[in-house]
This record gives C-alpha cells, sequence and structure tokens, in this order.
C-alpha cells in the first residue's frame, strides 16, 4: 500500500478542488458550443485584475465557449481628448460627437483593441496563457447610422447600431475564432460612427440569438435598498432599479440593455464586477454564482390551469393541431383534463402549456408520467417560457414520487432532447400506455429519469 503524505491543509485544499472541479463538469457541459457575448468597458481595461479576466476568457475559449468580446474604451476617449484640448458634451448619457474629436476617439478605440489582441496573444511558459493558441478577428461588423437630432441637439458622429453581419460572426466562431468588437461603427457611406459598446454588445447578443450576454463592469450587480446583492432579477422588474440608478449614468444604460436583450430572447444577461478576480468562473461554472443574473424566466408565473382558461388553450393548439404537430382535442377533452394543464398566461392570453399525465402502472413498473401538449405563443418562441414550463411540471412530478417522465413527439425531438430526454423505445412505456400507442403516428419516444 502507498503512503501519500500530505499536511492537513493540503489535504483540504485537495477536497475543495476535487469537489468544486467535479461538480462543474455539468457546467462545461452545458456551455460548450454555446454563444457568449462579453462587454467590457475601458475602465476594466485599465484595472489590474484585466489580466485574470483574459485568462479567463482564454479558458473559457479552450472549453468549447464561442466569444464574442465588445470593448469600451470611454476612459481612454476621454484622456485623449484632454491631451487635445478638445471639448465633448453629452447628453442622454451619450457622448455628442464632433469632427474634430472622432480622429482621437478612433485612435483611442484603436489602442484598446490591439492592447487587448495583444493579451489574448500571450503564450509564455508557466503563465495561464501557455499553449492557449487563440485568433482573434475584428473588422467592419457593426454596420451604424446617425444617432439624430434628439431635443433640438445635433449628435454629429455619434451613431447607433443599424445591423450586426451575423454570417461572418458565426463563420469566424465555427472556426474557432474569438470575435471582437469596439465601440465604432460604419455606414453604407464609408463614414466611422461612435456607438456605445454596451448598444454594441446587445445588438449582437440579439442577433446572434446568443446564450448569454455578460457585462464586466465597476458595479458588483444589482443592489437592493439595503445595499445586499440581487443574485436574481426578471426583466419586468428593472423598470425600478433602472428609475433609481439614474444617477449612475453607465449603470442604468447597462441595465436598460440588459432589459431589451431579455425581452429580445436573450435567456440570461448577467452583471459581474471586473475588479473581482474570477468572477467569470465563479458566475458560469457554480451554482450561486457571484453577481446578478437578468432573466424573463418570471416574468409571468406558471401555474395550473383552471376551467377558464379552456379557450386560450384551444386558440395557442388549435394551429399545432391543424399542422399535425399536436394531436387533436375537443373542448370537451380539455375541460375534462384541465387539471393535468399547467399555462403561462399575460393580460388574459396563454403564452405556453403544456400537460402532465400520469401513467397507470402495474407491479414492479416504475411509477411513470407523459409530457404532453407542450406548445408556446408563436411571438414567445425565442423566449424560455417552454423551458419554464417543463421545468415547472418536472418539479411538480417528482413531488408526487414520479421517477420517470416519457414523451412522444413527432416534430421536436431535438427540443426534448436538450432538456435531457434520452430516446427511448415503445416498449419501454409503461404497459397501459404502450396499449394507447398510434402506430399511425408514429411518434418518436423519449425518457427522462428523475433525480
Amino acid at each position: 500500500m502507498v503512503d501519500y503524505p500530505s499536511t492537513q491543509s493540503d489535504t483540504t485544499s485537495k477536497t475543495d478542488y476535487l469537489y468544486w472541479f467535479r461538480n462543474s463538469a455539468p457546467y462545461i457541459n452545458a456551455h460548450r458550443n454555446k454563444t457568449f457575448v462579453i462587454m467590457f468597458d475601458g475602465a476594466a481595461l485599465k484595472n489590474s485584475n484585466f489580466q485574470h479576466i483574459i485568462h479567463d476568457i482564454a479558458l473559457l475559449h479552450s472549453l468549447g465557449i464561442r466569444l464574442v468580446l465588445v470593448h469600451g474604451a470611454r476612459e481612454q476617449i476621454d484622456e485623449s481628448l484632454a491631451k487635445q484640448g478638445i471639448q465633448t458634451e453629452s447628453h442622454l448619457n451619450r457622448r455628442i460627437t464632433t469632427r474634430k474629436a472622432l480622429p482621437e476617439i478612433m485612435s483611442a478605440v484603436g489602442a484598446s483593441r490591439m492592447h487587448i489582441e495583444a493579451l489574448l496573444s500571450m503564450g509564455l511558459a508557466n503563465s495561464p496563457m501557455f499553449g492557449s493558441r487563440i485568433d482573434v478577428v475584428s473588422g467592419n461588423i457593426i454596420t451604424a447610422k446617425p444617432f439624430g437630432i434628439h431635443d433640438g441637439i445635433d449628435f454629429q458622429l455619434s451613431g447607433e447600431v443599424r445591423a450586426v453581419d451575423t454570417h461572418t460572426i458565426n463563420h469566424l466562431l465555427s472556426n474557432n475564432n474569438i470575435v471582437l468588437l469596439g465601440p465604432t461603427g460604419y455606414s453604407t457611406t464609408g463614414e466611422v460612427f461612435n456607438l456605445l459598446a454596451e448598444e454594441v454588445a446587445t445588438k449582437t447578443a440579439i442577433a446572434l440569438k446568443a446564450d448569454k450576454l455578460i457585462f464586466l463592469g465597476e458595479q458588483v450587480g444589482l443592489l437592493n435598498s439595503g445595499h445586499q446583492l440581487i443574485r436574481e432579477v426578471s426583466s419586468n422588474q428593472l423598470d425600478e432599479y433602472i428609475i433609481e440608478n439614474s444617477r449612475s449614468p453607465y449603470f442604468s444604460t447597462t441595465l436598460k440593455c440588459a432589459q431589451e436583450a431579455s425581452l429580445q430572447g436573450v435567456q440570461r444577461i448577467h452583471l459581474l464586477p471586473f475588479a473581482y478576480d474570477g468572477a467569470l468562473i465563479e458566475e458560469l461554472f457554480t451554482r450561486d454564482g457571484i453577481g446578478t443574473m437578468v432573466t424573463d424566466a418570471h416574468y409571468e408565473e406558471v401555474r395550473m390551469a383552471t376551467i377558464h382558461d379552456v379557450g386560450g388553450l384551444m386558440t395557442l393548439l388549435k394551429p399545432l393541431e391543424e399542422r399535425g404537430i399536436l394531436v387533436y382535442r375537443s373542448r370537451e377533452r380539455l375541460e375534462n383534463e384541465i387539471e393535468q394543464f399547467a399555462v403561462i398566461e399575460r393580460d388574459g392570453t396563454i403564452l405556453a402549456c403544456a400537460a402532465l399525465y400520469p401513467i397507470a402502472i402495474k407491479e414492479h413498473e416504475i411509477p411513470s408520467a407523459e409530457i404532453a401538449c407542450v406548445a408556446v405563443h408563436p411571438g414567445y418562441r425565442k423566449s424560455n417560457r417552454g423551458t419554464q414550463i417543463l421545468t415547472f411540471l418536472e418539479n411538480k412530478a417528482k413531488k408526487s414520487g414520479i421517477q420517470q417522465l416519457f414523451v412522444l413527439t413527432t416534430r421536436t425531438a431535438h427540443w426534448f432532447v436538450e432538456h435531457g430526454f434520452q430516446p427511448s423505445g415503445v416498449e419501454d412505456l409503461p404497459n397501459s400506455r404502450q396499449e394507447l400507442y398510434n402506430f399511425q403516428r408514429n411518434s418518436l419516444v423519449f425518457k427522462k429519469i428523475l433525480m
């Protein structure tokens, strides 16, 4: 037997490390091949922790995460303008960019970009970047247009995002590149416009249908009135915080962008402090995280359906039934089975529904149930309401002692696989459900074991 010498502190440290590493595995698998947009302002570039942020970005890249980085340069621009004695005004939390100021802005943005590229190119032995070959690509990916005249003020060469070249970005990401974008865009007439980095990040995340949008800022996250960190907030709750933080114009802008991204289909937006070493890793690979996550998951609560929801259910289900995606259910059947349905409703409109049918089992069969009739309103399919209602019914099944779930589908197999269901067969269904299987419909069977 081999004796492994170690001190008590070494053993504790090793145990903690192994526990963390093993428990991060589900997150590593979940994030692989996903698209993250990460935005940081010029203040982050000047912070002593920025080199650690670069190391963490390299780690994310090595784990197969598709990364789009968006950098700001607000402080660098201020310094460059001050050296030349050029003054610029601001309005609506946006710089008014004159033609005299534009060359200095372009210079500051370019220098910031090269600084980031240089850090991502480091490969010294005995450093966290050793052996991490990273290709960073920038370009004319953002098309811009003039911000125009607001409140009688001409913003001149300040612009806003007109279009994002998602085709080019996806091509670059597929070739294992990191895409780096800055706070500038180009018009179809060849002009350069000064943009808000927060807006570039938000519009890019929406256009790419990114899985996450991450803002690395000076704040630790969103705080409540007692100065305690809010771990999770829904997009509709941000209105009050945007008003409360109006004296912090840049953070207020970030909150507005986070809300827009959430409402436009980006499922997870994270607000993290750039000065906290390891914020990205702790947020993405631990259960509790470190900052604030914005999500629309609680924008409308999931609830069990009532008889008053039958009309709304019929309206939601009819188009899917006509296309053969769902089995037809008459009003009478819906009324009889209404207690099996869960719904998400807003202002009298059913946005999503799903049903949980317990399956009669014989002796020695595992307690089972079937998830059926999963439907989301066409206008909200970019959101996570399908996931939200599925999770609700899975938790309900667990509380009822159900140990395995089945789903039968003809069109949405991939979606259920993404949510943990495994391909199965008719022969795996409990006997009572096998007897009701419609061989003409020839639905695929999937199974999920509930832990």
